[in-house]
C-alpha cells in the first residue's frame, strides 16, 4: 500500500457522532492530517472544532485560508465557505456556488484534495441525506487514492453512502469502528 499524505472525510446528517467515532479509534499522536466537511447551517458560528478538540484531546481547528496543512492536525470546514486543498498543500476558502445545496460541500474538498495529493489521499464518506461526496470520492479513486464508504446499513442516514456505491466500487465498505481501525493502520508518507 502507498504511504498516505492526507485523509479527507465527509458527512452530513448524523455526521458529528460518526466523525467522533472514527476519530476516537485513532491514537492521539496520529501523524496524518485529517480534513473534514460536515454540512453546517449558514450564517452561524460553528463550535465543531472546539467540541471535537475537547472530546478527542487532539489538535482540531477550523481551516483557514492560505494555511499550510500540518501533520497530525484535524481541520474542519467552517460555515458558509467551501474548504479546498491547493497544489502547494495549503487550504483555501471560497464562497463559490453551493454543491448539492451545501456550502461547505464535500465534493469541493474531495476533488481538490484528489488533484493535490493523487495516490497519497484517502477519502472517507459517512452518513448523510444527500448525494454530496459521491462524485468527489470517484475523483479520488480516479487519481489513484483509496476510498472508504460507511456501510449504509449502519449509517444514521444511508442516502450519502448509497449514492457513492451507485457511482463507484470503493476499496472498503465498513462500519464506523472498522473505518477508525483501518485509518489507524495507515502509514504516513515520510517527509
Amino acid at each position: 500500500m502507498n504511504p498516505v499524505d492526507a485523509i479527507v472525510l465527509g458527512a452530513s446528517a448524523g455526521g458529528v457522532t460518526a466523525l467522533l467515532a472514527v476519530f476516537a479509534a485513532l491514537p492521539r499522536d496520529y501523524p496524518i492530517p485529517l480534513l473534514c466537511v460536515l454540512h453546517l447551517p449558514d450564517g452561524r458560528h460553528s463550535q465543531l472544532a472546539d467540541v471535537f478538540a475537547k472530546r478527542l484531546q487532539r489538535p482540531v481547528r477550523e481551516g483557514r485560508d492560505k494555511e499550510r496543512i500540518a501533520p497530525g492536525m484535524i481541520y474542519v470546514a467552517g460555515p458558509s465557505y467551501h474548504l479546498s486543498v491547493e497544489k502547494d498543500y495549503s487550504l483555501s476558502l471560497s464562497q463559490e456556488d453551493r454543491v448539492h445545496f451545501s456550502r461547505p460541500a464535500i465534493d469541493f474538498l474531495f476533488e481538490s484534495a484528489a488533484d493535490a495529493y493523487g495516490s497519497g489521499l484517502v477519502g472517507v464518506l459517512l452518513t448523510g441525506a444527500n448525494e454530496d461526496g459521491a462524485r468527489g470520492l470517484a475523483r479520488i479513486q480516479q487519481c489513484g487514492g483509496r476510498t472508504i464508504v460507511q456501510d449504509p446499513a449502519q449509517a444514521q442516514v444511508a442516502v450519502m453512502p448509497e449514492a457513492a456505491l451507485a457511482l463507484l466500487r470503493p476499496d472498503h465498505i465498513l462500519p464506523l469502528n472498522g473505518i477508525g481501525h483501518l485509518l489507524a493502520t495507515l502509514e504516513p508518507r515520510e517527509c
